[in-house]
């Protein structure tokens, strides 16, 4: 018996939850997952999974095993290319998760430029503001922001980004300049429901060293900042949006900023930022070609954000 192949398929269908899944994601026939299973619960002496014609579910020795056994695959691989590749040529496939808007402005334009400096790279974005699960995806390393962190995950700060609150000229011409950020409440907000949690984000600021949420008005909401973004540059009223999803729009014209700067020059209030984070599932996950991409992302983005270091969950 091929003890090895055996595992793999055992690893592949507990992440997958079905036979069928596992041995997609292997790329062979469910009979043939099926046949490694009942090699591998002979071998054990032991019946790994239960089985239906509609559900399969670990037993409770499978669950035990599995936890044992999840990182063989990965650890065998890690020890393989320590001993063949030399450790300054990142190779092999590379999967970076992402939110959608981090994922579709900032991460994907950074890509082809990180394709040709490593091209024995195979790299996959997953761009979604789903969660995702490291293990069971086959996800190398996320990009996060605060609300999305998981103390299971080992996390890297790398980037501070500004949001900014804006609205078209001719919107703020009909309803009126807000003054102040508490002025927000006479004013139709563009809001940004969180997809994961369903959560209205708030907008944050802070005044002399104090945070405060501004109240919203009347809300037109959405789970996609983009969308928020145009109807905002339609004259739809006044939304916040990340540095990276206001600027093309700020520099032309499409939209305003709102308080940067109050009488004689004092700012209003600083919109509070955008912490995002780097995160591993575990210290082995710092593999080389993730290790080359983490150093390439705070490269590119420390030319236009500022990288803090004192919430860091991981050495570098």
């Amino acid at each position: 018996m091929d003890l090895l192949n055996a595992i793999r398929s055992f690893i592949k269908v507990a992440e997958a939850g079905s036979i069928a899944g596992g041995a997609r994601r292997l790329g062979v026939t469910p009979a043939a997952v099926s046949q490694n299973l009942a090699r591998l619960e002979q071998h054990l002496g032991v019946r790994l999974i239960s089985r239906t014609t509609r559900s399969m579910a670990l037993t409770p020795a499978g669950r035990v095993y599995y936890d044992k056994i999840r990182n063989v695959e990965r650890d065998l691989l890690m020890a393989e290319q320590a001993v063949t590749t030399p450790e300054s040529i990142p190779q092999g496939r590379l999967c970076i998760a992402s939110t959608s808007a981090f994922g579709r402005h900032v991460i994907a334009p950074l890509l082809p430029g990180f394709s040709a400096r490593y091209p024995q790279l195979s790299i996959e974005l997953i761009a979604t503001d789903r969660r995702v699960d490291h293990a069971r995806e086959d996800i190398d390393l996320s990009v996060r922001i605060t609300p999305q962190l998981e103390d299971s995950l080992l996390a890297r700060h790398i980037a501070r980004i500004p949001f900014i609150c804006c609205a078209s000229a001719a919107y703020l011409a009909a309803a009126g300049l807000p003054a102040t950020p508490e002025a927000i409440r006479e004013h139709r907000c563009l809001v940004l429901r969180y997809p994961v949690d369903g959560r209205l984000m708030r907008w944050g600021f802070v005044r002399d060293g104090l945070r405060f949420e501004a109240e919203f008005g009347t809300v037109l909401i959405s789970d996609d900042i983009d969308a928020l973004a145009q109807m905002a540059i339609n004259d739809g009223g006044i939304t916040r949006l990340a540095e990276f999803v206001a600027r093309p729009h700020l520099d032309a014209g499409r939209l305003v900023p709102l308080f940067e700067y109050g009488k004689d020059n004092e700012v209003y209030a600083q919109t509070e930022p955008m912490d995002v984070f780097l995160c591993l599932a575990d210290r082995f996950a710092m593999t080389t070609r993730v290790r080359a991409f983490m150093d390439y992302l705070q490269a590119c983005l420390g030319e236009n954000w500022p990288i803090r270091h004192e919430k860091n969950r991981l050495e570098g």
